[in-house]
């Protein structure tokens, strides 16, 4: 848990200094603050950063917009922190690389239990020996490489941001079942959230855009009404 590097980017001092407080208490050692967008680009361009809580409205920039600049340096995973709570504000921040999203105001613990959250789905991997066998699952028009954490559509490897990945493979690894937003929120972000479905939603849509044909016509992530979403197997022929 020391060892997880946490950023908190917001111009609100009194904010940070809470949150930075209770992930000390909570056995968080390193975390540094920013209050710019300038400075948090200067800091993870010299940094290691695995978790940055950002705010969306900074003095100097967009927290969206700043978002995807900083994908274009590190896959760290971007929680964000908002007083926006309409749908667009939600799917704009998916869209630039956010990973998850708090409301403001917010209980302090609650952003403990998301990074907790995220160490435990990094842990199998950062203490795994080095498998015997890899752990492919074939689609035929892709494939997903578990031990690699790689993405082939159509013989080429594509780009996904860590959550994507991580909801996709949870799809491999259940084919042809049909799994609820519920079930998906839980088993891949790793905690309970009844009050908003737009985290899955927007994250379906991400990886349509990657493994569809036609993401507007789905064909291997498909959607049962009602229901929830399900990831078809190819028959091989």
């Amino acid at each position: 848990m020391n060892n997880l590097h946490i950023l908190l980017v917001d111009d609100e001092q009194s904010i940070t200094q809470m949150i930075a407080m209770v992930l000390q208490k909570e056995g968080f050692t390193n975390v540094h603050q920013v209050a710019t967008g300038a400075a948090t680009m200067e800091y993870i361009k010299n940094n290691r950063v695995d978790f940055i809580i950002l705010d969306v409205m900074l003095p100097d920039a967009n927290g969206f917009e700043l978002c995807s600049d900083i994908r274009e340096l590190t896959d760290a995973y971007i929680l964000f922190l908002t007083a926006k709570v309409k749908d667009f504000d939600v799917l704009t921040g998916f869209e630039r690389g956010g990973d998850d999203y708090v409301t403001k105001p917010f209980n302090p613990l609650e952003i403990v239990a998301r990074i907790r959250a995220f160490i435990r789905r990094q842990q199998p991997i950062t203490n795994a020996a080095t498998p015997i066998h890899k752990k492919l699952f074939d689609f035929g028009h892709f494939v997903v490489d578990e031990d690699r954490g790689e993405l082939i559509v159509a013989g080429k490897m594509i780009s996904c941001p860590a959550q994507v990945f991580l909801l996709l493979l949870y799809f491999c690894k259940n084919p042809n079942r049909i799994l609820s937003k519920e079930q998906l929120f839980t088993a891949v972000w790793g905690y309970q959230n009844d009050s908003d479905d737009n985290t899955v939603m927007v994250h379906i849509h991400r990886i349509r855009e990657r493994i569809e044909p036609n993401p507007s016509e789905p064909s291997y992530l498909v959607t049962v009404r009602g229901l929830g979403y399900k990831l078809v197997k190819e028959k091989k022929q």
